[in-house]
């Protein structure tokens, strides 16, 4: 797992391939938060971003989920959350697949945590297990992006 600020990059030694995404200006926070919602996909990338509104819930109501292909780049835009982590390898814990590589584990051991705040993202790469979307205090509205790039494009 990797965190940090759209605004300090440098700050959070990025892959390569990771800094040249996150530092081009159409994916900078204020390009971000001016983005209408959706699916962003350009033409010829094998990877998107999907940009919406989201709902914070108590940490005990939400699933744990890790992926086996893609990595997520998790950018909070308004509002904040808490995503609980592990920085075991999930890949082999009992897992069901709901979606396309996104595995849900029943009983999963968290033992970190980030608090994001506008700007803020965390990086998971395939097989850390991570709970996204919980409350800090009182269940609210928040709006991100999400970025789902292929492990081969790392």
């Amino acid at each position: 797992m990797i965190t940090g600020n759209l605004a300090t990059l440098t700050m959070a030694t990025l892959p390569s391939s990771l800094y040249a995404l996150l530092s081009r200006p159409e994916y900078s926070l204020s390009a971000l938060l001016a983005h209408d919602d959706g699916k962003i996909q350009p033409q010829g990338e094998n990877w998107f971003c999907n940009i919406g509104m989201a709902q914070t819930a108590p940490r005990e109501t939400r699933h744990t989920e890790f992926h086996r292909q893609y990595l997520d780049i998790q950018v909070l835009l308004e509002g904040e959350e808490i995503i609980y982590f592990s920085c075991a390898d999930a890949r082999q814990q009992q897992a069901e697949e709901r979606k396309p590589d996104l595995f849900i584990v029943g009983q999963p051991q968290l033992p970190h945590s980030v608090h994001l705040q506008p700007g803020d993202f965390a990086i998971f790469y395939p097989g850390e297990a991570h709970q996204a979307l919980c409350a800090v205090g009182e269940p609210a509205s928040i709006r991100k992006a999400v970025f789902k790039i292929p492990l081969e494009a790392v």
